[in-house]
């Protein structure tokens, strides 16, 4: 399969330093069935630094609110929060395509200290 060409103009180091990218680990994960998209809310534990931000994330063709919870992921923690429907997101949790388009989470391939920030 084939994706749309969707490259980004060309940037800077400065710039990608300015895009916080932290792991965290899901501690709680429920069906969001107010939003447009199929979508699951997710609570994820970034360490002592930065705390429990909570997410809304599109997964819900490859990722299950039942096998969420433990799941270390990849999120973009200096977004300002961002309204939701009812619900407020503070972080982007951030995933790829699979051979179908359909989200598939960035995670660690084994347990990392949460707050570990990508370079």
């Amino acid at each position: 399969m084939s994706f749309p060409d969707h490259r980004a103009p060309p940037i800077v180091f400065d710039d990608f330093l300015k895009v916080d990218i932290r792991v965290g680990t899901i501690i709680a994960a429920e069906p969001f069935p107010e939003a447009r998209k199929p979508a699951i809310k997710l609570k994820i534990d970034f360490g002592a630094e930065l705390g429990v931000k909570r997410s809304s994330a599109q997964i819900t063709e490859n990722h299950s609110v039942e096998t969420l919870v433990g799941t270390q992921v990849l999120a973009v923690v200096n977004f300002p929060p961002r309204q939701i429907g009812p619900f407020m997101s503070e972080v982007l949790t951030l995933g790829v395509p699979d051979q179908d388009g359909k989200v598939m989470l960035i995670r660690p391939d084994r347990p990392v200290p949460g707050g570990g920030q990508l370079y």
